[in-house]
C-alpha cells in the first residue's frame, strides 16, 4: 500500500480512515499539520463546500468561478499528492463556468494538472451531466471512482441494478470504484438494534468484495452547539461505538469496512445570515469514544480570550493527551500558557479537527493492531 497514491486500481483496508471534511480553512489547515506517518493512514472525502449566500445583496456571496478558482492549488499545498475523494454534491446544477465548463470538469481538471490523485465522487441520483463529467474524468485520470450511497438507496432492493446501470453509463467495473456507505447523522441507539439493521444493509450490497475499497461513514456530532450546557461535557462518538459493534457482529472472514466520520462536525449546510449569529466560543475535544467540549458564551459578544480558560481547564484534566500528541494538542497547551494568541473560529476549528484526525487514527491501531 506504500505507493497507493501511484496506481490506477489499488485498494485500501479497514486499517485506514476516511474522514468527510468540507474543504473550508479550518479543516485544510488541520490536515496540513498531521504527522507524515497518520497522512499515510488517511483517505479523506473532500467536499467542495457550498458558494454560500450573501443577505445584505441577496445573491451567491461569490460566482462559481471566483468560488472554485484556488481549490485545485490548495488540494495540491495542503494535502499534496496524496489520495482524496472529492465530491462537489454541494455544488447547484445547475451552474457552469464562465467556459461553459461543469464545474466537477473544471475542479479534476485543475488537480489533474497540478498532479493530485483525485477520486472524483458520484452517487445514485446525481443528474445526467453530473454524470458525465464523472464519466469523462474516469477516463482522463484513470483513478477510478467513488459511489457514495445512502442508507435509503442501500435499503432498496433495486440497488444492483442501478449500480449496474451507473457503472454502464460510467463505461467502468467494480474493480476501479470505491463505496462509501453513508450513514449522515442517524439515530444510532439502540447501539445493538442499528448495528444489526446495518448488518442486513451491508448483506444486500451486490458483490462486496469486487469493490476496490468499502467505508461506512456517519456521525453523532450535534447539529448545533445551542443544545449543549456552559461548560465541559462529554458527547458520546456513537458513530465509533458502532463500528467497533459491527467489527464485532462480521466476525472473521467477512470483509470488514473501512471507518469514516465527519470529523468534528455535522454533514448539514444550514444557510444562515451571519449579521445576526452568535456562535458560542466552543473547545471540541477528542477523546475515547466521545467528545469532551467546553463551550463558553457567544464570541461576538464576549470575544476569544475565553479560549485561554477553556485551554487551561482541558490541559488541567486527565483527558488531555499533551502536547505532543498532535499539532492541536501543542498549540491548546501554548494557548493554555498564554504562549500565544487565542485566535478566531477557524483557529478552534483546525486545533480540533487536526488533534480529532490524530485521534482516531491512534484509535483505529489499537483495534487492528497496527
Amino acid at each position: 500500500m506504500g505507493n497507493k497514491h501511484k496506481e490506477e486500481n489499488v485498494g485500501f483496508d479497514e486499517q485506514y480512515y476516511v474522514p468527510c471534511l468540507r474543504w473550508k480553512q479550518g479543516e485544510y489547515q488541520g490536515l496540513l499539520r498531521l504527522r507524515e506517518e497518520t497522512k499515510h493512514r488517511i483517505i479523506p472525502l473532500l467536499e467542495v463546500p457550498e458558494i454560500g449566500f450573501d443577505f445584505e445583496t441577496g445573491e451567491d456571496a461569490k460566482t462559481i468561478d471566483k468560488h472554485l478558482e484556488k481549490f485545485a492549488k490548495r488540494v495540491i499545498e495542503k494535502w499534496g499528492g496524496q489520495m482524496a475523494f472529492v465530491d462537489l454534491r454541494l455544488i447547484p446544477v445547475n451552474e457552469r463556468m464562465r467556459d461553459g465548463r461543469h464545474p466537477l470538469k473544471y475542479v479534476f481538471d485543475g488537480l489533474r494538472e497540478v498532479g493530485s490523485f483525485s477520486v472524483p465522487v458520484t452517487g445514485m441520483a446525481r443528474d445526467a451531466a453530473y454524470q458525465e463529467a464523472v464519466r469523462d474524468e474516469v477516463g482522463a485520470g484513470g483513478h477510478g471512482v467513488c459511489f457514495r450511497i445512502s442508507l435509503e438507496e442501500a435499503a432498496d432492493d433495486d440497488l444492483g441494478m442501478k449500480i449496474g446501470r451507473l457503472l454502464k453509463t460510467l463505461r467502468t467495473q467494480l474493480e476501479t470504484v470505491d463505496l462509501v456507505l453513508d450513514c449522515g447523522a442517524p439515530k444510532y441507539e439502540p447501539l445493538e438494534g442499528f448495528a444489526s439493521m446495518m448488518l442486513g444493509l451491508i448483506g444486500n450490497l451486490p458483490d462486496l468484495a469486487k469493490w476496490r475499497s468499502f467505508t461506512v461513514c456517519g456521525t453523532s456530532f450535534p447539529q448545533s452547539m445551542g443544545a449543549l450546557q456552559l461548560g465541559g461535557q462529554k458527547v458520546l462518538r456513537y458513530e465509533w461505538l458502532f463500528y467497533k459493534k459491527l467489527l464485532d457482529l462480521l466476525g472473521r472472514g467477512k470483509r470488514k469496512p473501512t471507518f469514516g466520520d465527519y470529523g468534528i462536525a455535522h454533514p448539514d449546510v444550514v444557510v444562515m445570515d451571519m449579521r445576526l449569529v452568535k456562535p458560542a466560543g466552543t473547545l471540541r475535544y477528542t477523546v475515547d469514544d466521545a467528545w469532551y467540549v467546553i463551550k463558553g458564551p457567544n464570541v461576538r459578544d464576549n470575544g476569544t480570550t475565553q479560549y485561554q480558560d477553556h485551554c487551561a481547564k482541558l490541559a488541567k484534566s486527565n483527558l488531555f493527551l499533551g502536547k505532543t500528541f498532535s499539532a492541536g494538542d501543542d498549540y491548546v497547551e501554548k494557548c493554555a500558557q498564554g504562549a500565544v494568541g487565542t485566535g478566531n473560529l477557524t483557529t478552534w476549528r483546525w486545533v480540533g479537527t487536526n488533534h480529532h484526525l490524530e485521534k482516531v487514527v491512534a484509535d483505529l491501531a489499537n483495534v487492528f493492531g497496527s
